[in-house]
């Protein structure tokens, strides 16, 4: 992979990430968590229970004849989240009562092909995360910065701009402009219903950094699906020693309770 009569070595410096997008739906999680059963409630005090309560023209959580069971409703006209400061809840037909954790990543391999003192390489990914009766979910990041042998590229430990020509690796998850890559976080179907944010030094627009296990992205609630976009850079400089530059990557969506 090394050509030794090329002196800067700039056409046979190679970078390959291998991004792999690793969900876990149970593991270290804050605060305590109880099983419940469907006939459970969310609504409760030390001596009385409620079960799926309603309003409107009607709904059930246990129609049953000998062999089938369903939950419906009818005539819902609202649906959503309604909450204020201290209240929350989810209008519309009978719920589940089971923790919701989904997630949607793009991964696999991305060949960055050969990388060039005077431009930047980037690489653009994406998660999509959904949550329900949780108290919401973090997205960490992992993984060491692409390295070839024993030359590691250089990571950004704060907010940088994108230099070509200077050693850098970093990582936002917003829409930037210098390079033009990148994108905000989508609530879908709206921020009324979906909470998620990222964390404030990969907010920044055209400001990259990276350090190993830091929490990307998170969100403090229950939360309809938030579409996050992951922008990594690459620079190289003249003096960065040639090779083929090879990286892994998870992404780890954890619930929080």
């Amino acid at each position: 992979m090394v050509r030794r009569g090329d002196p800067t070595g700039v056409l046979y410096r190679q970078a390959r990430l291998l991004v792999f997008m690793v969900v876990l739906a149970c593991g270290t999680f804050v605060g305590s968590v109880a099983a419940v059963s469907p006939s459970d409630s969310a609504s409760s005090s030390q001596n009385f229970m409620i079960a799926e309560p309603k309003f409107g023209a009607g709904a059930s959580t246990n129609d049953c004849s000998k062999n089938y069971c369903a939950n419906t409703s009818v005539g819902d006209t609202a649906a959503g989240l309604m909450e204020s400061s201290n209240y929350r809840a989810l209008a519309g037909g009978a719920t589940a009562s089971e923790p919701l954790l989904e997630v949607a990543a793009s991964g696999g391999i991305a060949n960055l092909g050969t990388l060039d003192p005077s431009r930047t390489a980037s690489l653009n990914m994406s998660v999509s995360v959904r949550t329900y009766l949780t108290g919401g979910y973090v997205v960490q990041m992992s993984g060491e910065p692409p390295g070839y042998g024993l030359s590691q590229l250089s990571t950004l430990e704060t907010p940088t701009p994108s230099h070509a020509g200077v050693e850098q690796f970093g990582m936002n998850l917003v829409a930037n402009t210098s390079p033009d890559i990148g994108a905000n976080p989508v609530q879908v179907p709206s921020s009324k219903t979906s909470f998620g944010k990222v964390t404030e030094p990969y907010a920044r627009p055209d400001m990259f950094m990276y350090k190993d296990g830091d929490i990307v992205a998170y969100s403090n609630t229950d939360s309809g699906r938030t579409d996050y976009t992951i922008s990594m850079i690459l620079n190289i400089s003249n003096t960065t020693p040639r090779g083929w530059y090879v990286s892994v990557f998870s992404a780890v969506v954890a619930p929080v309770y």
